[in-house]
């Protein structure tokens, strides 16, 4: 399998997790970048997620004839689910592969129940943690856990250690949420994910593992 990422310009989590993922299960990775400077709720921000532009990045992974073209973003968790749905849509129409998220691969998770107790683990400000979870309420799923670090700057988000992570999801775990949400594909929390479901007992889903997992499943599906 050839399997597409379309990444924010800043991140540098996805590209190495990937290919680390791509030489075990022997498939390749092939990336495009979304110009993306910061995350914040004023309209020059938002306008870095443009569809069209999107449409552009992915048409250079179509030239590669992949399999499957994933956004590597969590822009959808404050722009809105439909955001990505319509994005994704937009993508496949013009390049002819399918087409996920990150955001949208994470939010099945929480399809099983009807109304689930989330954790929201993020880098980000106040302003756009309480957007993310206004929109997890409006889909009906109940915040009960939010630990945000206050960042706007999406490169600084990859030197925040992982030991810092595992906390906050120690901190959100006292809730007793069904899910942790590890909200950013540019935070390390791949490396304590695994080993915090396992000593919490609750499922705790890294952002960028995440990205990986639905490029794997939607070309695996689509063949």
């Amino acid at each position: 399998m050839r399997l597409g990422f379309v990444v924010p310009s800043s991140n540098t989590v996805v590209e190495p997790l990937a290919a680390a993922a791509a030489e075990a299960g022997g498939w390749s990775a092939h990336f495009s970048r979304l110009s993306v400077f910061d995350v914040a709720l004023d309209e020059a921000s938002q306008s870095q997620f443009e569809r069209q532009r999107h449409v552009e990045a992915s048409r250079l992974l179509a030239d590669a004839d992949v399999d499957a073209i994933v956004w590597g973003g969590t822009s959808a968790s404050w722009l809105g689910e439909a955001h990505d749905r319509d994005m994704c849509a937009a993508v496949s129409a013009d390049t002819g592969t399918p087409a996920t998220s990150c955001v949208l691969a994470m939010n099945v998770l929480l399809e099983p129940h009807s109304s689930c107790r989330l954790g929201l683990i993020t880098p980000y400000t106040d302003d756009v943690q309480e957007r993310i979870v206004g929109n997890y309420e409006a889909l009906g799923h109940a915040c009960v856990a939010s630990e945000n670090l206050g960042g706007s700057l999406s490169s600084d988000f990859a030197a925040i250690e992982p030991t810092v992570l595992a906390e906050l999801v120690r901190k959100a775990s006292a809730a007793s949420p069904d899910v942790i949400f590890i909200m950013c594909t540019n935070l390390r929390g791949a490396a304590v994910a695994e080993s915090l479901t396992a000593e919490l007992g609750v499922l705790v889903v890294d952002s960028a593992a995440a990205t990986i997992a639905a490029a794997v499943g939607l070309a695996s599906n689509d063949g």
